[in-house]
């Protein structure tokens, strides 16, 4: 009876980037640094209101946002329930803004119907991103 051992060599693996789009290859571009800083900076936000965590939120909106909306209303918003979730697409710039579409789900008086809207998150400073609007 003979025996045969494979000896396995580990060696840097090629790293081929594609993605499948449409059934069809292409290759995956770099992220660009100010979408990734966006997408974070909306994907904590939304974090915060699912969490209900009030102060967090609230600090995360620009000047212009907070002045557009009501006390009652973030009280509100940032109050969906135990059961909320969200979803996040591929945001979009537009008018040097990132603008997100989003879908909340357990937010109050929409008796757990997902309500869908958009977020907008803008660039105040070189690594600072703010919300310009709520969902």
């Amino acid at each position: 009876m003979a025996l045969v051992f494979v000896a396995c060599v580990a060696s840097p693996a090629r790293v081929h980037k594609t993605a499948w789009r449409s059934g069809s290859r292409s290759s995956v571009r770099p992220a660009d640094p100010a979408y990734t800083a966006a997408l974070a900076t909306a994907n904590r936000f939304l974090h915060a209101w699912q969490t209900q965590d009030h102060e967090t939120g609230i600090m995360m909106l620009t000047d212009a946002a907070r002045q557009n909306v009501s006390r009652d209303r973030l009280q509100e918003f940032f109050s969906p329930g135990p059961d909320a979730a969200f979803e996040i697409q591929r945001g979009r710039l537009l008018s040097g803004q990132y603008v997100f579409p989003v879908v909340l789900f357990g937010s109050p008086g929409l008796d757990a119907h997902p309500r869908a809207s958009a977020l907008v998150i803008r660039q105040l400073g070189k690594d600072d991103w703010a919300v310009d609007k709520l969902p």
